[in-house]
């Protein structure tokens, strides 16, 4: 990002506090929830933003930083116990959106890791299967992914293909994922699969004969991230590798909603980051005459962004408030997805015209952010997916066949 000149500085100092926070926000937060998001912030600017650019364009995941993320806490952070932070969804959601204004990518491995695969744990699994995985997933140091999507089942899970029959005591799996985050480097695959009872979770280790994971390249988005392809021939398991608390898809789907969730948060992020690369641009870049921050089409576009960025944050907060009290609903955090990615999108690349040419490079934010987003946007529920999950819970009628 471009350093603000003193001309700019001082133009800006009478109103820098409404330029970052204009409704106050931060009054809505308790002093630990600030404590923490501001030290999640901290980390994001030293040791997330030096570096982003250089991991994106090089289609690189940095491996290193997930022990980091351990130490910080992040990882899981919003279960309880087996190493775990047992913080709030509020304070999670802080965690994400600080998170996601340095990347997507970094906060998906976040959301994978925690969300998903140690939710999964955590939720559905026995004591032993928590003790052996959790406290290592929670550290960073046991990396873990989450295998629901297939080739051909992506929106309509119910379709899977995956299989897992029993064979003695034994399971034998067989079948392909795709889209599966983090799986090339997991130590610990959550894999969903059809059996004879329904669709079960298993835990498969990636060093397994038979379990495959290749990464899927190139790609225009979450360049900083990890996506896979899975195959799995005849992969055999132990009778104790099945996660024994949870039949059907009602466990899957409530781990995407804990996904879902982060990214409410995390998309404000993304537009935030975004925003303030575009306020911060305006105020140096003279055009002329004069700054063109002072330009009323400029305004106008940064006016836009405060005020979807100011109620995008003020849903995720209602949302985190009502998951905390346990009264949230699936179709509500469907509203904030839905909304929230739409509208960090429209920011990012608003934010990218305001920086003219240069705002292709590398060196500015916001295009990146909008090539993330377009991922954020199709991944845990497509958009329309969402319209239909609101279009429900508000008719009354489903509209998915």
């Amino acid at each position: 990002m471009t350093t603000a000149t003193p001309a700019a500085t001082g133009a800006r100092s009478a109103t820098s506090g409404l330029a970052e926070d204009y409704l106050e926000l931060d009054a809505l937060l308790s002093a630990d929830e600030i404590a923490l998001r501001n030290r999640v912030r901290a980390f994001v600017g030293s040791e997330i933003a030096p570096h982003i650019a250089e991991w994106y364009e090089s289609a690189a995941f940095p491996r290193e930083i997930t022990a980091k993320l351990g130490n910080l806490g992040v990882l899981g952070m919003h279960l309880r116990g087996h190493g775990c932070a047992g913080r709030s969804a509020v304070e999670y959601g802080l965690a994400c959106m600080e998170l996601e204004a340095g990347d997507s990518g970094l906060r998906t491995f976040v959301s994978v890791q925690g969300s998903l695969a140690m939710s999964a744990i955590h939720k559905f699994g026995s004591e032993e299967q928590k003790e052996r995985w959790l406290p290592g997933m929670a550290a960073g140091e046991l990396i873990g992914c989450f295998g629901l999507t297939e080739p051909t089942a992506g929106s309509d899970p119910s379709s899977m293909r995956t299989t897992a029959r029993r064979d003695g005591s034994d399971w034998v799996m067989s079948g392909k994922k795709r889209w599966i985050g983090l799986a090339s480097i997991a130590d610990v695959a959550v894999i969903w699969a059809q059996t004879e009872d329904g669709v079960r979770g298993f835990l498969v280790s990636t060093e397994a004969p038979g379990f495959t994971a290749t990464p899927i390249e190139p790609k225009l988005s979450m360049r900083a991230s990890i996506q896979c392809d899975i195959e799995l021939n005849d992969v055999r398991l132990p009778a104790e590798a099945v996660l024994p608390g949870v039949t059907g898809l009602k466990g899957p789907f409530s781990c995407l909603n804990e996904a879902r969730y982060g990214i409410i948060w995390g998309a404000m992020g993304a537009a935030r980051d975004s925003y303030e690369a575009a306020l911060t641009y305006a105020g140096n870049r003279t055009q002329f005459g004069q700054p063109i921050a002072g330009f009323q089409t400029t305004q106008h576009k940064l006016v836009d962004m405060v005020l979807e960025i100011q109620k995008g944050t003020l849903v995720a907060l209602r949302i985190g408030r009502m998951k905390d009290a346990g009264t949230l609903k699936p179709s509500q955090i469907s509203f904030g997805k839905l909304n929230n990615v739409r509208e960090a999108i429209a920011i990012a690349r608003e934010a990218r015209t305001i920086l003219g040419g240069n705002g292709i490079t590398l060196e500015h934010s916001p295009l990146r952010h909008a090539n993330n987003l377009e991922s954020v946007m199709t991944y845990e529920g497509t958009s329309e997916i969402h319209s239909l999950i609101m279009g429900q819970a508000i008719t009354g009628l489903p509209a998915f066949r």
